[in-house]
């Protein structure tokens, strides 16, 4: 009689066989939930891993990887203050043809002081309290104008002055008893870019005037200056108008000029059309009557501020 149990067995062992393949063919299809460690492994150049615990979604970022092939920066660096800058000692020169060793005028703060020389003859220092004088100018200059100075500072009997010589903005040190002094509330502003000349009282515009300024090739010397003298022209309708106002400048390409030694000026024109050009040879053109009211308006040693 044959076993009936026999196919039975079998059936069963063929079905549990087949339920197996279709399990493990499900299960290599369908996508696994990531876990904190894939997540971390997820964008990992962008986030560390966060550890156990922490959830990958909120870790902090990384801070941005360096440029391909450079190395990552050490976790720590020592971070160290740059030493300062070496502040530059003030500027002390000789003066060619002289032993003065000259300083650089500064800026003039409101009121200034004016030195006029009382001698005819007054010593020049390279320091306050030399024994003797590097060098001496004669009073009155060689235009027959007094010897004026504008007073940079006072060291007990000495003074710092800004003298009307070359190069421009020099100065040395005199000795208080060979000046008197006196003050002015006044300074003038030029503006080569805008071509205007400025006067203050203090505070207060006193005058404004448009001017004609020195050419590319001629140009007016910029600083700190003053002006060193005034003297009326004999020809109020010729070149230089009525005025002259010496400035204690010199041009920087012109040794010479005419008979002059290339001093700057500020004076009237023959030719009001070229006022507010650049058509000079470094001086300050104004009309002649802005010159007129500038020659009766200022003091001479006023500051002037040429920028």
């Amino acid at each position: 009689m044959p076993d009936r149990r026999r196919p039975l067995l079998v059936g069963v062992v063929i079905a549990l066989l087949a339920g197996s393949f279709s399990f493990v063919g499900w299960a290599q299809l369908r996508p696994s939930k990531p876990t904190a460690a894939t997540a971390s492994v997820i964008g990992a150049e962008l986030r560390p891993d966060p550890g156990p615990g922490v959830d990958p979604t909120v870790a902090p970022l990384m801070a941005e990887p360096p440029p391909i092939g450079e190395a990552a920066p050490p976790a720590s660096v020592p971070v160290t203050e740059p030493e300062p800058a070496a502040q530059p000692e003030p500027e002390v020169v000789s003066v060619a043809g002289s032993h003065l060793r000259r300083g650089v005028a500064r800026p003039i703060s409101s009121p200034a002081t004016i030195a006029d020389v009382r001698g005819s003859r007054i010593g020049l220092y390279s320091t306050p309290g030399q024994a003797e004088a590097d060098d001496a100018f004669q009073n009155p200059t060689w235009e027959g104008l007094p010897l004026v100075f504008l007073v940079q500072q006072r060291q007990g009997d000495w003074l710092e002055v800004q003298l009307n010589t070359r190069p421009n903005q020099t100065t040395a040190w005199v000795r208080a008893a060979d000046v008197s002094l006196r003050s002015t509330s006044q300074r003038i502003v030029v503006s080569l870019a805008a071509r205007s000349l400025t006067v203050y009282d203090g505070q207060a515009v006193v005058l404004e005037a448009p001017v004609a300024v020195g050419t590319s090739s001629t140009p007016t010397p910029r600083g700190n200056y003053y002006i060193d003298g005034a003297v009326r022209t004999p020809d109020p309708g010729g070149v230089y108008g009525p005025y002259q106002l010496s400035v204690a400048a010199f041009s920087e390409v012109l040794m010479s000029f005419g008979t002059g030694v290339g001093q700057i000026a500020m004076h009237g024109t023959n030719a009001p059309n070229l006022i507010g050009s650049a058509a000079s040879n470094g001086c300050l053109r104004l009309n002649n009557a802005d010159v007129t009211r500038l020659a009766n308006t200022i003091a001479i040693g006023t500051p002037i501020q040429i920028s």
